[in-house]
């Protein structure tokens, strides 16, 4: 059964908002790392700047998954603007409504990211 309209619109909102809240986590990130390279440098132990090294990394790491993640929220809205949010990119299948709320940003059945995931497509 496709989306209404009101359930469209509700995710929408969801979207956006989550859209947002990645782009402030993105830039704070961001500024993150820029402050340990700011700091490096001034009188701090070896030991230290190990840690801080690895905790840029973590930062960098963490960032690079937020940013797939703002990509796929992307995508979703994109797909509201073309009128097939719901349908998975691959198969042309529904996706079902409850995979929909547990993953708003969602493209694809399960079935078809779990091949996707696995190199199978």
């Amino acid at each position: 059964m496709p989306l209404k309209k009101a359930d469209i619109e509700r995710f929408k909102k969801r979207l956006e908002e989550m859209r947002n809240q990645m782009t402030n986590l993105l830039r704070d990130s961001k500024e993150d790392v820029k402050a340990v390279d700011q700091a490096k440098g001034y009188s701090q132990h070896q030991a230290d700047e190990g840690t801080d090294d690895f905790n840029r990394t973590i930062s960098l790491q963490v960032s690079n998954e937020e940013f797939n993640v703002l990509r796929q929220i992307e995508r979703a809205l994109d797909k509201i603007d073309e009128d097939t949010y719901g349908i998975c990119d691959v198969t042309g299948e529904e996706i079902p409504i409850q995979r929909l709320e547990a993953v708003p940003y969602a493209t694809m059945t399960v079935k078809a990211q779990e091949k996707f995931e696995k190199g199978m497509l």
